[in-house]
């Protein structure tokens, strides 16, 4: 069983960059697939990014592609969702978590059997 951590949240400019950390203990980490998803108050969690056990494919939204991106360590147990060219639309609660499920259901909140307690991005002027 592994725990998830984030961190690296806070308040930015628009257009600004942040980047989130997710940190594992208790498990072994290169067994999982990771993700971010993220939570705006009044909507529903919305997939962000994924990537796989070995970072040999990685997985985005629509709304991040070409903005964020994800990479991970295994020998360190982190992962990182780099994040640029923020947007208001952007803010939320951001959450990782961790799945053996294949790479077909990576999308899918439901598949996620592990997660962090969530770090708060707020991005506005």
């Amino acid at each position: 069983q592994v725990q998830l951590e984030e961190s690296g949240g806070g308040l930015v400019q628009p257009g600004g960059s942040l980047r989130l950390s997710c940190a594992a203990s208790g498990g072994t980490f290169r067994n999982y697939n990771v993700a971010w998803f993220r939570q705006a108050p009044g909507k529903e969690r919305q997939f962000v990014a994924a990537i796989t056990r070995t970072s040999s494919g990685t997985y985005y939204g629509d709304s991040v592609k070409g903005r964020f991106t994800l990479s991970r360590d295994n020998s360190a147990k982190k992962a990182y969702l780099k994040m640029n060219s923020l947007k208001p639309e952007d803010t939320a609660v951001y959450y990782c978590a961790a799945t053996t499920v294949v790479i077909s259901g990576l999308r899918d909140a439901a598949n996620y059997h592990y997660w962090g307690q969530g770090t708060q991005v707020t991005v506005a002027s």
